[in-house]
């Protein structure tokens, strides 16, 4: 007996998602435990398992399309059966659905019909020409797509457009949430970034190739160190109560093709530098090839953001949210420096640590940054 495949809920924040690739066609045969696509959510690209065997006979999402959770996947069921009727239900919904879509849109819209005809034959979309016409009650009448026309469409043949990821959809959200939820306030700070370089110089002058760690790499053990001698910092707010963290989950924000996912290294102050090296570049990897699981991109307490490598000298982040504090890495720059009132030419590095001023005072906030500059201007400490 046939039976349909839903879009599956792969995360608890999905809402709909994209299939990447099916790895069967129509007419294969399928078994539990099966492969059978590869679905982007709004948090990576995971494996879709089935539980059932048959055939398939039927995909309801090409490659590239997005669906709601719960709409159709695709159809397992006999070989050689009959679901012309199933298929007819689908066809009859989907049609239904356009059709209460298209009602919807043209009570919004007032347009005579001549323009609505116009509009169609040269290729303009009615919504994007002005909320109102220039017609009687604001209706859009010919005149308005002329004019139109004649300002825009050069304009419009220029343009490409590109749909939302699921993972960008999400960002958006996200992100969108945190800066109007969470009052951000930034405290900005220098570090002499001299003995970190030389620390991390000496440090891979005795590793191997593969073992050789990065500047934050160090980073991420001295923030995690910092956040363990002020666990006031490791903490989430909500509107009832103030959750203190007993773990100390660091996120670090990696920058991928659609956007921004944030791996988690968990537990990170109890793990060695080469650990936290190891899972890093792992884990940086995953995610840029999006085979990272759910599980390893949630339950961060604090997150830290680096642009160094890309040159930027300084900048802010918005809070990832329910963390209340991201740390901001600039490059390592020389600058002239003053050292026992003598002009010296030194390596600075600028940080900026975005606070949810709800629960993360400044005076909190700047003993934080004063003790991450401790370890960071004297990195052997980190190692104790």
């Amino acid at each position: 007996m046939a039976e349909i495949i839903s879009m599956p809920q792969l995360s608890d924040t999905m809402e709909e998602g994209t299939v990447i690739k099916w790895n069967k066609k129509v007419g294969d045969k399928v078994s539990e435990g099966d492969i059978l696509a590869e679905i982007e959510t709004d948090k990576a690209t995971q494996d879709f398992e089935i539980d059932v065997s048959g055939i398939l006979l039927f995909i309801g999402v090409k490659e590239g399309e997005t669906t709601h959770v719960n709409d159709v996947l695709a159809i397992i069921g006999d070989e050689g059966e009959d679901i012309s009727h199933i298929i007819s239900k689908l066809e009859s919904k989907n049609k239904k659905i356009k059709k209460e879509k298209e009602n919807k849109e043209n009570k919004k819209i007032f347009i005579s019909p001549v323009a609505k005809k116009m509009a169609k034959k040269i290729g303009i979309s009615i919504d994007e020409i002005k909320e109102k016409g220039s017609g009687e009650h604001g209706r859009i009448v010919k005149k308005d797509i002329e004019f139109y026309k004649e300002t825009n469409l050069r304009k419009e043949k220029n343009k490409s457009i590109v749909g939302h990821s699921s993972i960008r959809k999400r960002i958006a959200k996200h992100l969108t949430y945190s800066k109007f939820s969470a009052p951000h306030y930034y405290l900005f700070s220098e570090i002499n970034a001299d003995k970190l370089i030389e620390f991390r110089k000496n440090l891979n002058n005795k590793l191997s190739l593969e073992e050789k760690v990065s500047f934050n790499d160090v980073i991420i053990k001295a923030v995690a160190q910092s956040l363990k001698r002020h666990p006031d910092m490791n903490v989430s707010w909500n509107d009832e109560q103030v959750i203190i963290h007993p773990n100390i989950h660091i996120g670090i924000a990696v920058a991928i093709k659609d956007g921004l996912i944030v791996p988690v290294i968990k537990n990170a102050d109890q793990k060695s530098l080469l650990q936290i090296s190891k899972e890093i570049k792992d884990k940086v990897l995953r995610s840029k090839l999006k085979k990272i699981q759910p599980e390893e991109i949630e339950n961060s307490t604090f997150t830290v953001s680096n642009l160094g490598m890309y040159g930027i000298e300084s900048f802010t982040s918005i809070i990832n949210t329910p963390n209340t504090s991201i740390l901001s890495i600039g490059a390592i720059m020389m600058r002239p420096i003053v050292n026992n009132y003598k002009i010296e030419i030194g390596n600075i590095m600028k940080i900026t640590l975005s606070c949810d001023h709800r629960i993360i005072d400044g005076s909190k906030g700047s003993e934080y940054i004063r003790s991450l500059r401790n370890y960071l201007e004297d990195p052997i400490t980190i190692l104790f």
